[in-house]
């Protein structure tokens, strides 16, 4: 959905965030209030005049200009409750309650909420009386030296003392002489803590973080760490001394423990969260809290975010952070060096000219405006901090080096900057010291005791052939110990597909083991072969023991449940590949099979044989990509009650159902001789793996309503506004596995297989007709419907949707109109989706071009409305990308082009084959293209009109639903014909639209038109 957002503040952390949000295809346009000149009109970005003070006027402001979210960067606003009353007034706002902002506003409630929770943080005290902050000074039993201000001074309300004559002055000046105004009505004093100064950002959901690299900020004006505190002087990222491990740790310890205590205290944390750390002898201490990106922090943050912004803040608010969480270059560095005006933090010059900004972008930099304006069309300075030079290389010393170049280039006379950012990170890089296998994020002890715990289990899995005994080089299989005279050995490898993310999500680990075993040894089985042993891959970037082996336990526990042992594995903990938290699966199985039984038996296959499906669990191991999108869509988390399955179920609980394992089922089946082919429904669904063990001449004719489908696939069919291709093509629908038998072995084999399982006859066999589809699978949408309204009686399928009795609403197709103009084919349209009879709903109307009469007409009907404005696009593929992802968005079904004056791609063309109308003022194949009338005057036509048909690649060439004629009369002008030519649209468009619809008319596989036998007259 392309849409505004506005950014509220005008340094250089909002330029950063208003530069990397306009990257989204998803954004129009990015407003910034106030903004800098850096922000004002460059692109997709510009600069607004709205008071961000005032509330109210704001909330009216984002309405008013369709304002879609509002990002805030400062600690004010969010301190002064934005985002309570922008959200409170239907504005989706980006950033933490007042309640939450308060780790940020009171020093003393911050310092106070991480002793209740126990989050490490040095010793400290609260005072509202300077001689009691006096008196803790001279007596603490340690360094009491770190004087704050409880309350918000601009990132400067800290003084670090170098004794205590020197605290107990800061202390004077803060609260007697107000050094820091109101902020200081309160002070808290803090023990000073020694070790390296860490800035560790994460984003929150209010339930789960996801960390950003570290980075480190340096306070002090002058290089080598002196001169006065300030903003923040220049930054880098990541930061070498903090190691994935630690990262690991400061997640738990800090960031998850502090969104935790929030949470349970009634201030769910939103937003980004900033931990200013101290990495101490003693492990990570938290030095402060803020409730916002840091500023120069988020210069070298954002250059390295790989994913989208937008869409990085929208999973945020909506609590899919866990599913969705952001992905960052792993293989660079970013440094941002601040140049401040002469005198800054004291008095300084404005209006201090700045030149050469275009070369310094030429050198691969970005730089970032602070405290600039815009005097008679030139940059000039109108702050203290001025600008910030960004450079990303792959390493930190390039991106060091570039980044003090781009400073060197620009022309600001009189400007202040630091030479050395990032001299911590060049000394931690140069320490000669002793490097461990542990050091680089192999613990080798780590995996060696997870090995210790799962050779148990891995024993408990020995069987005839095999004693599972783990710990050799290569493991060994007796075949004729298991029985065997004259196999053929059968392997199979799988993984579980991104089911991986919801299971990391949700803490869920022991049941892939099970999904694992099942999609290897379930392979297995199709070529008629028991399997013998199976052998695991898990590869992580950090090795958590507990949830390896509840993973590893997870896989011998499913390979008893397949009669196979577990043989061996591989653990690789690989740091740097996979992000903190996750880990990848893959299986390996080895069955055997006497050379006669071998399946499939194709040659015995014949037309007429029918097909016994076995019912799975629910979705299994595939399609989790599709799934995720369709709970995104819904807005739906992994936490929350299941909309379809049993009640007292999460959604992750249901998903995470295990793979049913068929081996012990079948096999004895199987060796019977009475199955000639055993398919397994895996990725690809029932389209794709029933023609695997069929004879290319034979077609697949399935009855959907003759099987149980579970509601999880009628609920993601209807949330998703799946297509039943897609669905048959995605996801097994209920059936997990299909046999091939011969008619009089059905009933047998029926009755076999409904001892321990649901099993139907599903379908038949039959020759397969030239050009026809190999799977044919007929009342899949009406068994769907039926299994998403369990306990009602259904009755046929219309309009794409089910009904029941008279009483049960009967589902319309969801429609998008796409528009340039005035709109008038959209009114006939609206009025025609009105009417009580019609099978149309519009859903949404799509302006290539903002202000037209046509989205006037829609907001008037009370259709929701979009503008994607063809102008702020650099490709047609990428406009098309947005209306298709609007289209998606609103769960379109079908699309009308009424006026719409762009030429879409053949990728969305063919997208949308079969769903996408167009209307065009002549009797098509006749006058194509554009001044249809004008060529019929020319031509001495008698009889015009109008053509409603499918779109195709050639223009004015798809198949034609709709015609009405319209005589050309002797008088006629372009302009007169045009006009009564129109009125006839107003009548044809509509009724195409109920015929597509309605499902009486579909645009067949051969590009010509089908009708239902009982609609066409």
């Amino acid at each position: 959905m392309a849409e505004r957002v506005l950014v509220i503040g005008s340094g250089g952390r909002e330029h950063a965030l208003a530069w990397k949000l306009a990257q989204s295809p998803q954004i129009q346009q990015v407003l910034v209030a106030p903004g800098n000149a850096g922000t004002a009109n460059c692109g997709k970005i510009s600069n607004s005049e709205v008071s961000v003070s005032n509330h109210s006027i704001l909330a009216q402001f984002c309405k008013d200009h369709n304002v879609g979210l509002v990002v805030v960067g400062p600690e004010v606003p969010l301190a002064a409750g934005i985002v309570d009353d922008l959200t409170a007034a239907g504005v989706p706002c980006f950033g933490p309650t007042a309640k939450a902002a308060q780790l940020e506003a009171s020093k003393s409630f911050s310092k106070a909420f991480m002793e209740r929770h126990g989050i490490p943080t040095a010793r400290w005290g609260s005072f509202t009386d300077p001689q009691e902050a006096c008196s803790y000074i001279r007596t603490a039993e340690f360094p009491a030296l770190v004087v704050k201000a409880s309350g918000l001074a601009a990132g400067k309300g800290v003084i670090v003392a170098r004794d205590q004559d020197e605290a107990c002055q800061a202390v004077m000046d803060i609260m007697k002489d107000k050094a820091f105004g109101s902020a200081g009505e309160t002070v808290v004093v803090e023990e000073l803590l020694e070790g390296e100064e860490v800035s560790c950002l994460c984003f929150s959901d209010g339930s789960s973080v996801s960390p950003m690299p570290p980075a480190q900020d340096h306070k002090r004006l002058q290089d080598g760490d002196v001169g006065p505190n300030t903003g923040g002087m220049g930054a880098y990222c990541p930061t070498p001394q903090v190691s994935q491990e630690l990262l690991q740790q400061i997640r738990e310890s800090v960031l998850q423990k502090t969104v935790d205590g929030m949470k349970a205290e009634g201030a769910p944390y939103v937003g980004v969260l900033y931990a200013g750390l101290m990495l101490t002898k003693q492990g990570p201490k938290v030095l402060e809290f803020n409730c916002r990106f840091g500023d120069p922090e988020c210069q070298v943050l954002l250059p390295l975010l790989k994913s989208d912004l937008h869409e990085v803040l929208l999973n945020t608010l909506n609590g899919t952070l866990a599913s969705n969480p952001p992905v960052w270059h792993q293989d660079s560095s970013a440094v941002t060096v601040v140049m401040a005006s002469a005198g800054y933090p004291g008095s300084y010059q404005k209006g201090v000219p700045i030149t050469a900004l275009p070369q310094v972008q030429e050198m691969n930099l970005q730089v970032f405006h602070a405290g600039t304006a815009l005097k008679d069309g030139a940059v000039v300075s109108s702050g203290g901090r001025v600008l910030t030079v960004t450079a990303v290389r792959p390493s930190f010393e390039a991106a060091l080096q570039a980044a003090n170049q781009g400073v060197a280039a620009v022309g600001f006379p009189g400007a202040v900057y630091r030479r050395d950012i990032g001299h911590r990170a060049i000394a931690h890089l140069n320490q000669r010291r002793g490097l461990t296998y542990k050091d680089s994020g192999v613990d080798i002890a780590a995996g060696n005791k997870l090995v210790d715990m799962i050779k148990p289990l891995a024993k408990a899995t020995s069987r005839a052939g095999c004693n599972a005994e783990l710990g050799g080089f290569a493991g060994l299989f007796d075949l004729k110990a298991a029985g065997f005279s004259d196999p053929v050995l059968v392997s199979g490898t799988d993984g579980v597909g991104t089911k991986l993310k919801i299971a990391q999500a949700c803490g869920q680990h022991g049941g892939l083991g099970q999904d694992l075993v099942a999609m290897c040894v379930n392979d297995v089985l199709a070529q008629g072969a028991e399997p013998l042993f199976f052998l695991d891959y898990f590869s992580c970037g950090s090795l958590d023991v507990d949830v390896a082996a509840s993973v590893v336990g997870g896989i011998a526990k499913a390979c008893q449940m397949a009669g196979c042992a577990l043989l061996g594995g591989e653990t690789a903990e690989m740091p740097g590949v996979y992000a903190p938290g996750e880990y990848d699966l893959a299986g390996f199985c080895v069955g055997a099979v006497e050379r006669g039984a071998l399946l499939p038996r194709l040659h015995d296959i014949a037309e007429g044989d029918l097909l016994i499906g076995v019912a799975s669990s629910g979705v299994h191991s595939n399609g989790f990509s599709l799934v995720r999108k369709v709970l995104e869509r819904a807005g739906l988390t992994y936490s929350s009650p299941a909309p379809f399955g049993s009640s007292g179920q999460t959604v992750g609980e249901l998903l995470l159902t295990p793979t049913k394992i068929y081996s012990r089922l079948l096999l004895p089946i199987l060796r019977s001789g009475a199955v000639k082919a055993y398919a397994h429904i895996t990725g690809g669904g029932l389209l794709e793996n029933i023609p695997r063990v069929l004879p290319q001449e034979l077609a697949v004719d399935l009855d959907a309503s003759r099987w149980s489908i579970p509601p999880v696939f009628s609920w993601l069919q209807k949330e998703g506004g799946l297509s039943e291709e897609e669905m048959a093509r995605t996801f097994n629908c209920g059936l997990g596995a299909v046999l091939v038998v011969a008619p009089p072995d059905a009933q047998r084999v029926l009755r076999q297989l409904q001892a321990d399982e649901q099993a139907w006859v599903v379908g038949s066999l039959a020759h397969k007709q030239p050009g026809a589809e190999p799977v044919a699978v007929r009342n899949l949408k009406h068994s769907l419907c039926a299994g998403s309204t369990p306990g009602t009686e259904t009755g046929v399928q219309q309009n794409g949707g089910c009904h029941g009795d008279s009483s049960t609403p009967r589902r319309r197709t969801k429609v998008a109109v796409l528009i340039s103009g005035t709109g008038t084919n959209l009114q006939a349209l609206i009025e025609q989706a009105k009417r009580p009879s019609s099978s149309a709903e519009i859903v949404v109307v799509i302006s290539n071009r903002p202000g037209v009469q046509g989205l006037k007409r829609a907001s008037l009907a009370g259709i929701q409305t979009r503008v994607v404005d063809h102008k702020l696009y650099g490709s047609r593929a990428e406009f098309d990308g947005t209306i298709d992802r609007v289209l998606e968005e609103f769960g379109v079904e079908l699309v009308c082009l009424a006026g719409f004056m762009r030429i879409l791609t053949g990728t969305f063309v063919k997208k949308w084959s079969g769903k996408l109308l167009n209307i065009h003022p002549s009797l098509l194949p006749s006058f194509k293209g554009v001044n249809a009338q004008k060529q019929a005057l020319q031509a001495g036509a008698r009889v015009s009109g109008c053509t409603v048909h499918f779109v195709a690649e050639e223009v004015d060439a798809g198949a034609i639903i709709v015609q009405e004629a319209v005589p050309v009369l002797v008088s006629d002008t372009e302009e007169s014909l045009c006009d009564r030519i129109r009125q006839a649209e107003h009548r044809a468009f509509p009724a195409a639209l109920e015929l597509v619809a309605s499902g009486a008319v579909k645009l067949g596989e051969d590009g010509r038109i089908t009708w239902k036998a009982d609609t066409q007259s």
